[in-house]
């Protein structure tokens, strides 16, 4: 059968194409902003192309904004929409890591996010490769996936392919790229076409040939440039076309080859060697969602409540996973909820924030805000403390949802989960900022900006903690930093250990913990007016960029990685306890329930609760 199967295989893969060939042009990696140079390469491209004719059609692969703003998405569209020819579309990481609408504005302003036509015989898919709001690798959604799988049954296994997605689809890019080859080995792929690294090559994505296209930008040249591909009978050929140039041939492949077969054993996947290893960690319980996760989970009262990328907060039963109940909203929900009082309140990218029945998940009430909600939810005294894109941070009776106080003074989005400490409300945004609020009155007590330059450096996706009159934060510009609770003024500040946006704090308040951005985690005390680490500890998770804060609960710190792993180590020692990988996906914050287990959720959709048979070494 397995014989038969790859005959007919090689022969769809090897049988001649029918029609008339054709011409399109890619263009990627615009990154447009409000520097002017960005804008004028790309409106050279669209005069290029409308000038010389002879195009079909163009296709744009993502990052086509610097900052995935709203304002910038519509100054590419304006010069998009000048093209004489059609053009489709795919977003980048570029719309959505940094997107203060929860990366829908993209999909609001070109239609979709995804792709899907035939052109002479060919089908072409697009979608999204990630990531979504959390710095981590790419990844396409299960949905996405799921999508892709379907369009491509439809038109039967003989039709050609091209796929379009902005990430090279191979890992170090994509963390299920594995996923993705493998959905698409049955068919007739042809080509993977792909941006993001800003120069033109030739890859193999497990066998698949694949093709990286140069920035439209100008870069430390004169001139900026595209893409043209040309399909005929016989090959798919890549031309660079530099503004004012003859366009230069540097690459191809053949239609009639076979590159790749249906057996996907002799290439590389996922290691979960490490499992073995400690093997005394298991998994009580986990099931698979139907959709990408971003937010973290809350336990309470033997529930956990996830929010996730299709819309919904479900509410499962601690004990073995059971599915009680679920609410839909009308967008992803990224932020993290927190229940009090029988209630859960979350926010939603489709501008709401709800409190529903933590019981039954019914709706209680809802307050609308006029952006996205994406930041996380801290509740204290019956009061929700919650911000959105709008630039405001409002604080909502958790009863009634009854606004008690709303700040406005934001010039950027908010993601993280506020701190609630000695009267004072402690958050960032992506506006470089740090903002102290009083808790009763929500006015501003002081605002840090530690002389950051850049919206990228924002403190924004780390959680605070505070200790001994002190806030501590880490942030993307690879600092961690303590201030003064009273002042806002820096206390100290230390790049030694190259943390980026994950930090904890101990039960005891004597210690703050970093995850730094290669193998290690790193504890500073927090007395004293000087940075004074205690421990240091290789735990070898690799190159690491995932904003998962890390958990001490009776002694025990827990934390996660961009890559599927959740580690424990000894809170005074440092010493690691253990290491599991769950999947190969970015885990979110997770919950310790003690010092055996924790609950978590993945950006792969898994939810579940990882426990150990060993205790703690003194």
């Amino acid at each position: 059968m397995k014989k038969l199967f790859l005959l007919l295989f090689l022969c769809f893969i090897l049988s001649p194409l029918r029609g008339e060939g054709f011409r399109f042009a890619l263009l990627t990696d615009l990154h447009l902003n409000s520097d002017s140079l960005a804008y004028n390469d790309l409106k050279r491209s669209v005069d290029q192309i409308n000038k010389i004719g002879k195009i079909d059609f163009v296709i744009v692969s993502g990052d086509v904004t610097e900052e995935g703003d709203r304002a910038s998405l519509k100054k590419v569209k304006f010069l998009l929409d000048q093209l004489k020819v059609k053009y489709y579309i795919t977003s980048g990481n570029h719309e959505t890591k940094w997107s203060e609408s929860g990366a829908t504005d993209f999909g609001h302003t070109f239609g979709s996010d995804r792709f899907r036509f035939e052109y002479k015989g060919f089908l072409f898919l697009g979608f999204n490769s990630g990531p979504v709001l959390r710095m981590a690798d790419g990844h396409v959604s299960p949905q996405d996936i799921v999508w892709m799988k379907n369009e491509m049954r439809k038109v039967g296994r003989e039709k050609p392919v091209i796929i379009v997605t902005h990430y090279p689809l191979q890992d170090g890019d994509v963390d299920n790229w594995y996923e993705v080859t493998d959905a698409i080995r049955p068919f007739n792929v042809r080509a993977v076409l792909n941006g993001h690294y800003h120069s033109n090559r030739m890859l193999a994505y497990d066998g698949i040939p694949g093709i990286i296209n140069r920035s439209n930008l100008r870069s430390k040249d004169k001139v900026g440039g595209y893409s043209e591909y040309e399909i005929n009978s016989d090959s798919i050929l890549v031309y660079e076309h530099r503004i004012g140039e003859a366009p230069k041939k540097w690459g191809g492949y053949s239609l009639k080859k076979n590159y790749f077969s249906a057996d996907n054993s002799t290439y590389k996947r996922p290691d979960y060697s490490v499992n073995r290893e400690y093997n005394n960690v298991k998994s009580k319980w986990v099931i698979k969602s139907d959709a990408g996760i971003y937010s973290s989970p809350v336990v309470y009262n033997d529930n956990v409540y996830v929010g996730d990328d299709l819309g919904f907060l479900s509410c499962y039963s601690l004990k073995d996973g059971k599915k009680k109940w679920r609410f839909q909203t009308g967008n992803r929900v990224v932020g993290t909820p927190a229940a009090a009082d029988g209630i859960v309140v979350f926010g939603s990218a489709d501008r709401n924030i709800y409190g529903l029945n933590a019981k039954n998940g019914n709706m209680l009430w809802k307050f609308q805000a006029n952006e996205a909600v994406l930041g996380a939810v801290s509740i204290a005294d019956g009061i929700a403390f919650i911000g959105a894109s709008d630039r405001s941070f409002r604080a909502l009776d958790i009863k009634t949802g009854k606004l008690k106080w709303e700040y406005t003074g934001l010039k950027g989005y908010v993601e993280t989960r506020p701190l609630i400490y000695q009267g004072k409300v402690i958050f960032g945004a992506w506006d470089n900022n740090l903002y102290a609020l009083d808790q009763i009155s929500g006015k501003e007590i002081w605002k840090w900006n530690g002389n950051l330059t850049r919206m990228h450096f924002s403190p924004a996706a780390v959680w605070p903690v505070a200790a001994n009159g002190k806030v501590f934060i880490t942030d993307p510009q690879r600092a961690m930093t303590a201030i003064d609770l009273t002042s806002g003024k820096t206390i100290w500040r230390t790049f030694q250990s190259k943390v980026r946006e994950t930090i904890g704090l101990s039960e005891d308040y004597k210690r703050v913990y970093g995850k730094t951005m290669q193998d290690s985690v790193v504890c500073f005390s927090t007395e004293g007016n000087l940075p004074k680490q205690i421990w240091a500890t290789d735990v070898k998770f690799g190159y690491e960029h995932a904003p998962s804060m890390l958990q001490e609960k009776e002694g025990v710190v827990f934390g996660s990685t961009k890559g599927g792993m959740i580690f424990a180590l000894d809170a005074f020692t440092g010493k690691l306890l253990w290491k599991h990988k769950i999947c190969n996906s970015l885990i979110n914050t997770v919950v310790p329930l003690n010092a055996t287990s924790c609950v978590f959720t993945s950006t792969s959709g898994e939810i579940g609760i990882l426990s150990t048979s060993a205790s703690k070494k003194k």
